[in-house]
């Protein structure tokens, strides 16, 4: 691809036609607007439905029919052990080993049985340290946490805020805010993306300041799985979680994922323990003394569940057929034409966009946040009129995403034309 842009359709085209992902955008279904396919540019919320997925789920529906409780075994894809189809495929979007990741529950009520397992305050190691503003389920999760340990939260958790003037946070200026609390901290919880901003941080450079000073290091990846390319294992990240239905397309509510290194596996940890974390091979003898996994799948509770995880294996066999390297490359190309077209309708237009996402593409996925200075909803309520699906956060922010394996050049280009319109009309 060349190393310049230009915004004209003729341009966008002429990259779709060379995208050697081009034909995935074929594997989804678009909402319509005056009868043609939106611009969708919310797959950071809820991604688009796989066409695939009708089937998947019929297939269980069927088995259903057919087997009743004998699926557990005789089913096309056996429930007993269905949660375990999906360990390659999320070792391989988030950089892990098979035995270290897990589909299972949802987001945060994996973030609350992660924290059961590794925020364990003891003495002065007290405090969570987190960004300022993380997704507030997030913030949450930590409150509760150390309420419940007996602890105030206002002083156990410690967030971080950009320097004065600044959007973001410096990674030179969490480094030091982990070295300062030093041997007060019990855990360091980030979001891989920061879900207004959408700042990527630097998890491997976090991961090792945490580790320095004693702490726990974890991330919530909702915004960075299937965004980022990630190496959950190689970086000694302890823990993380995410959920299924934004990037990984898997439908509202999907089920979720986690992630525990393994070195932590045969460690004799605190947890909330169910019979579908204990030994498989022990299950159904019913004993009463719980004996884990010795995996990411000790951390479970409950069976599969099955609809949802049948939608989410549709999902997954789009990422394991585009493989992540190639997504990476055609995210930063595509949220880099995204840049450069907002910076050509500010030209045009004089108004004042001001997007506080980082300009470095290391430092984030495929989501660009938009203040509108002086314009406020009524840009965004605008766009949406014109068959643009983007996402508004309050008090100012505006959020778009091109995610690569289903969004267009020539679907940047049309977003640039309809804010365009939206800022002259």
């Amino acid at each position: 691809m060349p190393d310049t842009y230009e915004n004209s359709l003729a341009f966008a085209q002429q990259q779709d036609a060379a995208d050697p992902l081009r034909a995935f955008r074929d594997e989804f279904l678009f909402p319509q607007h005056e009868g043609k396919p939106v611009i969708y540019f919310t797959g950071n919320s809820l991604g688009l439905q796989p066409k695939g997925a009708a089937a998947a789920l019929k297939q269980e529906l069927d088995d259903w029919a057919r087997h009743g409780v004998e699926g557990h075994f005789n089913a096309k894809n056996p429930w007993y052990p269905y949660h375990e189809f999906f360990s390659e495929s999320l070792a391989r979007i988030v950089g892990a080993r098979p035995g270290e990741v897990v589909a299972m529950n949802g987001l945060t009520t994996n973030l609350h049985l992660l924290m059961v397992s590794f925020y364990r305050p003891s003495g002065t190691r007290v405090k969570i340290l987190c960004e300022e503003r993380p997704f507030p389920s997030d913030t949450y999760a930590f409150n509760s946490q150390a309420a419940f340990h007996g602890l105030d939260p206002k002083n156990a958790v410690v967030s971080m805020k950009p320097r004065a003037g600044e959007h973001t946070l410096r990674t030179d200026d969490i480094v030091e805010r982990i070295e300062e609390l030093g041997d007060e901290l019990a855990l360091v919880c980030f979001g891989g993306v920061n879900f207004l901003t959408g700042q990527a941080f630097d998890m491997k450079t976090i991961t090792e300041a945490g580790h320095r000073v004693g702490a726990v290091v974890g991330f919530d990846l909702a915004h960075a799985a299937g965004n980022l390319k990630l190496a959950l294992h190689d970086q000694n990240v302890d823990f993380a979680c995410w959920c299924g239905y934004k990037y990984l397309n898997s439908g509202p509510g999907s089920v979720a994922g986690a992630f525990v290194h393994e070195r932590h596996h045969r460690a004799q940890l605190p947890r909330f323990a169910g019979w579908w974390g204990h030994d498989k091979q022990e299950r159904f003898l019913m004993e009463p003394v719980f004996k884990p996994m010795p995996s990411a799948e000790a951390w479970q509770l409950s069976n599969a569940p099955v609809f949802s995880m049948a939608v989410h294996r549709a999902a997954l066999d789009l990422f394991d057929r585009a493989g992540m390297d190639a997504l990476r490359t055609k995210s930063e190309r595509l949220t880099g034409y995204l840049a450069f077209v907002i910076d050509e309708v500010v030209k045009a237009t004089a108004v004042g966009l001001e997007v506080i996402t980082p300009a470095d593409p290391t430092q984030r996925g495929a989501q660009l946040s938009i203040i509108a200075h002086g314009k406020g909803r009524g840009l965004f309520d605008a766009l949406t009129a014109r068959g643009v699906v983007a996402d508004w956060r309050e008090p100012n922010v505006m959020r778009v995403a091109p995610v690569p394996l289903y969004n267009s050049f020539e679907d940047v280009w049309r977003f640039g034309q309809a804010l365009e319109e939206c800022l002259q009309g």
